[in-house]
């Protein structure tokens, strides 16, 4: 027995339930956008910081998709959330094993907060149906 249990959870329930802690994801965005030594971290931790962003970044970008979704498909925040999402889904493809890469996620990171940030509560309100009287 090697003390690991491994969760099932396709549809993603768990996900859902547990609130990112964005402080701290913030934190590091940012300690990496400041690193100006390429050289400070051998690959593999890099990697690991980089892992630690796109966890992140993908549980964001859910949530931004989220928001998008209930918005009209030609509305101009649904159109640049749908964008970012993808550079983010670019960004997020490629390894993280150098200063470059993790700060691409870190980045992407930012923008998704941000894009989460300004669509949440635009979520449109029941549509009420008004009648005229005759």
């Amino acid at each position: 027995m090697n003390g690991y249990t491994v969760l099932y959870d396709p549809e993603g329930h768990l996900a859902a339930e547990l609130p990112l802690d964005r402080t701290t994801h913030e934190h590091v965005a940012r300690a990496v956008l400041t690193w100006s030594d390429p050289d400070a971290l051998v690959p593999d931790d890099y990697e690991q910081v980089g892992l630690l962003l796109a966890g992140a970044a993908r549980a964001v970008a859910d949530d931004v998709r989220a928001l998008a979704v209930t918005l009209p498909e030609d509305d101009g925040r649904r159109l640049f959330a749908e964008f970012v999402m993808g550079q983010a889904e670019d960004c997020l493809a490629r390894p993280s094993r150098d200063l470059l890469r993790v700060r691409d996620r870190a980045r992407t990171l930012r923008a998704l907060y941000e894009r989460l940030d300004r669509l949440q509560g635009t979520a449109p309100a029941a549509e009420t149906t008004t009648t005229a009287s005759p």
